[in-house]
């Protein structure tokens, strides 16, 4: 049976498909348990490798299980079916972080103060529960109607108490890694995580990407040089104080 009709039974509707994930497509829908619309995260399992069956799914719904924050998406359910698919129910956002820097070009001052310390707020949140998100950037940074910050998609996170536990996986979106995920060496997670809010950080008040290089071996060169801001757009000293700390020069 399709699971649209499974969900259609148990009172969700599908009306379009909205984003993909890192290991499945999102669907917006209306609910008749929820009063808003939710987003449904639908993951085949029967089709994804092993890795994705065996490791990444087991964690990221571990760990949708245990967060509860109110800068982190709120998950309403999570529906195992009989076809092998695992469909995360949450709740729907009506932008992310980089359709609204498109938008405006930038994100203004103040308002990116704001944006910046709800993110900050969830990633601290997690880190202290030993988790680590492994995927931040600005598409995974939603916005509600009330434009709130919610953390989204945990398909490559993992528990992880930091150094001296090193992660071995070298996942994360290549503009946003930290060098030594790029170098395929042992990293601490944690720290990784806070270089990639550095690189949210910089997107947020430029409306561009601190390392434009799309080439490893080429970005590794452009980490290692100091920070350049666009001329014309004016960054006050705390912003670029703190992405010159969360982006420090890439280690040799």
């Amino acid at each position: 049976m399709a699971t649209e009709t499974v969900l259609r039974r148990m009172g969700y509707t599908v009306l379009r498909k909205i984003g993909e994930g890192n290991f499945g497509q999102v669907k917006l829908a209306t609910s008749e348990k929820h009063p808003n619309m939710v987003a449904i995260k639908i993951i085949d399992s029967r089709r994804g490798s092993s890795t994705l069956v065996q490791k990444y799914l087991p964690r990221e719904l571990a760990i949708l299980k245990k967060v509860k924050h109110p800068h982190i998406v709120e998950v309403h359910n999570i529906l195992k079916m009989n076809n092998g698919q695992v469909c995360i129910v949450m709740e729907a956002a009506i932008s992310d972080l980089k359709r609204e820097i498109k938008l405006r070009h930038h994100i203004p001052t103040g308002l990116a103060k704001t944006w910046f310390s709800q993110l900050v707020s969830a990633v601290v949140y997690l880190h202290k529960q030993d988790i680590v998100h492994r995927d931040l950037k600005c598409t995974n940074v939603l916005l509600t109607a009330d434009y709130q910050v919610k953390l989204a998609d945990f398909g490559l996170s993992r528990f992880s108490k930091g150094f001296p536990e090193m992660s071995e996986t070298y996942c994360c979106t290549l503009f946003c890694a930290a060098p030594e995920v790029i170098r395929c060496q042992p990293y601490d997670p944690k720290k990784s995580d806070v270089w990639s809010l550095g690189v949210v950080l910089y997107q947020m008040v430029t409306g561009s990407v601190p390392f434009k290089e799309k080439r490893a071996h080429k970005l590794l060169r452009v980490q290692r040089k100091a920070l350049q801001y666009p001329v014309g757009i004016t960054v006050e000293e705390p912003c670029t104080t703190c992405c010159s700390t969360t982006l420090p020069l890439a280690r040799l």
